[in-house]
């Protein structure tokens, strides 16, 4: 893997009285490269797009502002825009179509968070310094895995020399496809994790249904965000700059759902946040997933894949839920290089854990959902599992879910389907 790009410049400001920042270059970029010749260093100095904001009475804080007043811990973004990756001739890239809610919705009520995200653009939740890992499709798969590890990061864009543009991303789903696919048993050596490249990968799994790779612009609405990610079902939203055609930062529920409850206290509470899950039929209840600790991994990566779920409870004999197996703690086999046996049970797999684990945050059906986004938002995990009196599993809640129904509910858009990465 290579570094480079890394660009500085001071930001300006387009309105000293208002002390509005605009970002010119990207500090810390890094670019993996299966390339052989070193990349050129940028020299070009490229005009930057404005992107205005709305005209507001009074202008909102930046979200940095906010998080760091609160009591939660910042949330550091990922973000790169290299001047070398530009190109007059790029192929489009896919945009997410616009939901366009009816008048008396937009007036309502119930409507005032979806305003509030229809207010705000794309570029309002970006970070004012963060960084991004950027593929190039010729990097090995196995080195582009460590290379998530190393960096802390959950996926990177793909960005394909040829055509000059981003073409896809790399996630921990993509890991966990090659592992599902790939492995036998812990004496026969997975080649085509060790040996592939990006662009082989994806030519064999996508097999001939390529998709333009789905983006929104700094400029977009923040509900054109949300709309998008539970349209495509998706976890992870590039923004790209439509001029220069930069990536700048990757869009998640997460972040979204973060930056709208630090602003939740100065609006209106609608009346369904004072409703409990069981009233708003939030969440999924039905034939719900789960493992054993004695489960093998082999199995859960299965169960991953033919579900298409992001996470797994770990119930044990009497019933009771004591541990959680997500998609993100996949990515220690690459960190511990314990890909090549996957028959270990769940439990040893999960002792391996990088991070300090709090346990499974949980809630239930009683509770109301202005309680529920509290919780979650505070505890910066992706989803609730939702247990009765005796600890035992009743449903899932997920941070789609609570988007759903703080945003595109009360704008009459429906329910999607199960995400995936």
């Amino acid at each position: 893997m290579k570094r480079f790009g890394s660009l500085r410049s001071n930001k300006k400001h387009k309105d000293q009285n208002r002390s509005t920042e605009r970002r010119q270059s990207e500090p810390h970029g890094l670019f993996a490269s299966g390339l052989s010749s070193s990349p050129s260093t940028p020299t070009q100095v490229t005009k930057q797009h404005t992107f205005p904001l709305e005209s507001y009475k009074h202008e909102p804080e930046r979200l940095e502002n906010r998080i760091y007043a609160s009591s939660s811990p910042p949330d550091t973004g990922q973000r790169f825009c290299p001047s070398s990756f530009q190109s007059p001739s790029r192929p489009p890239l896919a945009s997410p179509t616009h939901y366009a809610p009816s008048k008396a919705v937009e007036d309502s009520e119930s409507g005032v968070y979806m305003r509030f995200m229809r207010s705000h653009k794309c570029y309002d939740i970006v970070p004012t310094s963060s960084k991004l890992v950027v593929f190039d499709t010729t990097l090995q798969v196995k080195k582009a895995f460590f290379a998530l590890v190393a960096n802390g990061v959950r996926a990177a864009p793909l960005w394909e020399s040829k055509k000059q543009s981003f073409v896809g991303m790399l996630t921990i789903t993509d890991f966990i496809n090659i592992l599902h696919r790939y492995y036998k048993s812990p004496m026969v050596q997975i080649y085509e994790l060790e040996e592939h490249k990006i662009e082989t990968w994806r030519e064999l799994y996508l097999q001939e249904t390529f998709k333009p790779l789905v983006n929104i612009s700094p400029d977009a609405s923040l509900f054109d965000a949300v709309y998008s990610l539970i349209k495509n079902k998706i976890h992870r939203l590039p923004v790209i700059d439509p001029i220069s055609g930069n990536a700048l930062y990757i869009l998640t529920h997460k972040r979204i759902l973060k930056f709208l409850q630090l602003f939740m206290c100065d609006m209106p509470k609608p009346a369904f946040m004072k409703q409990n899950l069981d009233e708003l039929g939030i969440g999924t209840y039905h034939n719900i997933a789960f493992i054993h600790p004695d489960t093998p991994i082999i199995k859960a990566l299965n169960i991953f894949v033919e579900r298409r779920i992001s996470a797994l409870p770990v119930v044990d004999e009497s019933g009771k839920v004591v541990d959680i197996y997500s998609k993100f703690d996949v990515i220690n086999l690459a960190a511990e290089k314990t890909y090549n046996n996957l028959d270990i049970t769940v439990t040893q797999a999960l002792q391996h854990r990088s991070q300090y684990f709090e346990g499974v945050v949980k809630c239930n059906k009683l509770e109301i959902l202005e309680t529920i986004v509290d919780r979650i938002v505070r505890a910066e995990v992706h989803r609730l599992v939702v247990v009765n009196e005796a600890d035992s599993i009743v449903g899932i809640i997920s941070l789609s879910d609570i988007l759903q129904a703080l945003i595109l509910t009360p704008a009459g858009a429906k329910q999607k389907e199960t995400e995936t990465e």
